[in-house]
C-alpha cells in the first residue's frame, strides 16, 4: 500500500472511558535513583468536552502523556471534562493534587490554563493547539505555559492538492466546527493546495465552503451538532462537491452518513488522526486524513518537563519535523492515478525545502 511520510500514531486508538483519576504504571526504572526521580514527577491532563475516549484529539493527546508516564515509571492523573464550566475546576483539582506538569487539551481551555498558570507558577503547563492571551485578547507569554502548536496548513495543502486531482465534478468542499485559528488553518491550507493544483494543471477546481481571501465560510457553530453537520454536508453535495474535508472533530461521521444514505460516491478527508482507523464503519469514503502528531508531541513535552528541560518556547509541528502529515489513501489508492500520488509527494518535498510556501494567517509562529 502506498503511504505518504507521516507522523507515527500510537499503535492503539481505543482507550476505555477515562475516569476522573486514571492511573497507569509502566516498567520500573533501572535504578533506585531513577525510581525516586520518577515517583516525584506527576504528569496530568485535562480534556475538553469530548473527553479522553473520543478516538480523536483528546485521546491522541492522552496516549502521548501516558506513553511518557510509562517510560518514566510514574502515574498519570486526568480530569475528563463534560461541560465547559468544568475546565477551571478540573485544572485546579489537579493543581491541588500536586501535579508537576498539566497538559490541557484544546483552545477552549486557553483562558482556564492562563488563570491556573498565573495562580500556580510552580506548576508547568502544556496547552495543546493554542496560545494564551490576556483579558483583552492580546498575546500573552507565561514562563510556565508551553503552547503545543501545529502548522496543519502545510499538510492540508497536500490534501487539497489530492482532492483537486481526485474530484470528478470540479468542486470540493470544506466546513469547520467554529472559526478558531486551529480550524481555519486547515481550510487555508486546503484552499492553497487546490489553487496550486489548478495552477499546475490549468484546471479550475472550485473550493466550496471557504473563502480564504475573506476568511469566512461554513461553520457548524460547535463540534457536536450532528444535525447541522448533516445540513452543511447536504448543501455542499447539492452544489456539486464530491470531496469534503470537515474540520469539526467527529462530525465527519455525519457527512459520511449523508453520503451513505444518498448512495453518493463522496470522498471524505479527516483531520487530527487517521479516521480510517478511528471509525472503520465508513472506510469506503475516507480519501485520506490531515494529521496532527498529537501523541508524539504530548510525549515529547512531557518527557522534557520530567527531565527538567521545560521551556515555554512553543512546539510547532511541521512537515519537516513530521509534526503534521497526511495519512495513506487506504481503500482509495487503487482508484487514484499513481502520478497524482507522486505529485503530492513532490509537493511535500517542496514545502519542506521552502520552494513552495503555504500561507495562512492562522499558522503558528515561533
Amino acid at each position: 500500500m502506498r503511504s505518504f511520510p507521516r507522523p507515527l500514531l500510537a499503535a492503539g486508538l481505543t482507550v476505555g472511558a477515562v475516569a476522573l483519576l486514571l492511573t497507569g504504571c509502566g516498567a520500573a526504572p533501572t535504578s533506585s535513583d531513577d525510581a525516586a526521580a520518577a515517583s516525584d514527577f506527576t504528569p496530568c491532563a485535562v480534556s475538553d468536552i469530548t473527553g479522553f475516549d473520543d478516538k480523536d484529539f483528546n485521546q491522541l493527546t492522552y496516549e502521548g502523556v501516558k506513553a511518557a508516564a510509562d517510560e518514566l515509571g510514574t502515574k498519570v492523573l486526568t480530569a475528563d471534562s463534560n461541560t465547559e464550566d468544568q475546565y477551571a475546576g478540573n485544572i485546579q483539582g489537579l493543581v491541588e493534587q500536586d501535579c508537576d506538569f498539566i497538559v490541557t487539551v484544546g483552545f477552549a481551555l486557553a483562558n482556564a490554563t492562563r488563570d491556573a498558570a498565573e495562580q500556580a507558577p510552580e506548576v508547568d503547563f502544556a496547552l495543546i493547539d493554542s496560545t494564551v492571551t490576556d483579558a483583552e485578547g492580546a498575546p500573552l507569554a507565561l514562563d510556565n505555559v508551553k503552547p503545543v502548536l501545529f502548522d496543519t496548513a502545510q499538510a492540508a495543502a497536500l490534501a487539497g492538492y489530492l482532492a483537486a486531482g481526485v474530484t470528478k465534478t470540479g468542486s470540493v468542499g470544506t466546513y469547520g466546527g467554529m472559526p478558531f485559528p486551529s480550524v481555519t488553518v486547515f481550510m487555508d491550507g486546503f484552499a492553497d493546495g487546490v489553487a496550486h493544483y489548478n495552477e499546475t494543471h490549468g484546471t479550475d477546481v472550485k473550493v466550496l465552503g471557504w473563502d480564504k481571501a475573506a476568511q469566512n465560510g461554513l461553520f457548524v457553530g460547535g463540534f457536536d451538532d450532528q444535525i447541522k453537520a448533516r445540513t452543511l454536508t447536504e448543501g455542499l453535495l447539492d452544489q456539486g462537491a464530491d470531496v469534503i474535508m470537515p474540520v469539526a472533530g467527529r462530525l465527519f461521521e455525519a457527512s459520511a452518513a449523508v453520503a451513505d444514505e444518498r448512495g453518493t460516491d463522496l470522498a471524505i478527508i479527516g483531520v487530527n488522526g487517521d479516521v480510517y482507523d478511528a471509525v472503520p464503519k465508513f472506510r469506503q469514503y475516507y480519501l485520506t486524513s490531515v494529521l496532527k502528531n498529537l501523541t508524539t508531541a504530548a510525549e515529547e513535552v512531557t518527557l522534557a518537563a520530567a527531565a527538567g528541560d521545560f521551556s515555554s518556547t512553543p512546539y510547532i509541528g511541521t512537515l519537516e519535523n513530521e509534526g503534521v502529515g497526511i495519512a495513506p489513501t487506504h481503500d482509495w489508492e487503487s482508484r487514484i492515478d499513481p502520478g497524482l500520488l507522486d505529485e503530492v509527494e513532490e509537493l511535500r518535498q517542496q514545502i519542506v525545502s521552502g520552494e513552495f510556501v503555504v500561507e495562512s494567517p492562522s499558522s503558528p509562529k515561533a
